[in-house]
């Protein structure tokens, strides 16, 4: 566990959807209707709840949020981001990543969540580089920390060894 002004920042391998927390993030698509990866388990493990919500919300665009019930998750809420697909890096992907992560982290807070669980976004189908999405990751969360505080413990989760040793060593540089 590592600490963040008032924040607590933690790093785990596992399963997002069996987390007991406020809020997991899914890495969405734009149409919100589920997918493969962490969108594909958090659909199949919530049931049809969330696709129920998902259909009245009508989509999300890239870098931007939107938030739904867990339904039989054990968290309070799934907050939907669409990271982007990356290209070259320089289809703006970055700034995309970086409000994916931010603007989630807003929407938490709008809405009284005080603990959230993030999956690597964009680095699954959407081919991100894994190096530059976790950077670009904990500094989307740590300038959120430090403009707005308000988060109690963002948790990252990643679901292979390698994206856990890579955030390892990331977060034990920067925090």
């Amino acid at each position: 566990m590592y600490k963040y002004k008032d924040t607590k920042i933690n790093l785990i391998k596992g399963d997002i959807t069996k987390l007991e927390i406020d809020a997991i993030v899914n890495a969405a698509n734009n149409s919100l209707l589920g997918g493969g990866g962490v969108d594909g388990a958090i659909h199949r493990a919530g049931g049809g709840e969330i696709l129920k919500e998902c259909k009245e919300i009508g989509g999300c665009p890239t870098g931007e949020a939107r938030i739904t019930t867990a339904g039989k998750m054990p968290s309070k809420k799934v907050i939907h981001t669409v990271g982007p697909i990356y290209k070259d890096g320089k289809q703006n992907e970055e700034e995309f990543l970086y409000n994916a992560y931010f603007n989630s982290l807003k929407l938490a807070v709008k809405n009284k969540l005080k603990t959230i669980a993030f999956p690597s976004i964009s680095t699954g189908v959407y081919g991100y580089p894994k190096n530059e999405a976790s950077s670009i990751a904990i500094k989307a969360v740590i300038d959120f920390i430090d403009r707005y505080g308000e988060i109690d413990e963002v948790i990252f989760v990643a679901f292979s060894q390698e994206d856990y040793d890579l955030y390892y060593k990331k977060l034990n540089k920067n925090i």
